[in-house]
């Protein structure tokens, strides 16, 4: 069975995840330390993606999908949202 990351990708996940640990792992543009582990593994693949390892691609997700599905989630249930009058 073939591997799914690579070896460079896996190095660069658990030295992220070394860093979150220690509290020094932080988000891009915000520069917010990083608590959730899962985003400590996202950081850690695109890093590796960056330098070119052998790491899948992300999952595209349509935005235009989900607010179409959240927009029928919310007919079903006959929520109806509140207006500020006007007074």
């Amino acid at each position: 069975m073939a591997r799914k990351y690579s070896r460079k990708a896996s190095a660069k996940v658990g030295r992220a995840m070394k860093k979150r640990k220690s509290g020094t792992l932080r988000s891009g543009r915000s520069g917010r330390k990083v608590k959730s582990r899962k985003q400590a593994i996202a950081i850690g693949l695109s890093e590796a993606r960056r330098e070119g390892a052998k790491v899948p691609k992300k999952k595209k997700t349509s935005r235009r999908a989900s607010s179409k599905k959240s927009a029928s989630k919310t007919r079903k249930t006959g929520r109806k949202t509140k207006r500020k009058s006007k007074r």
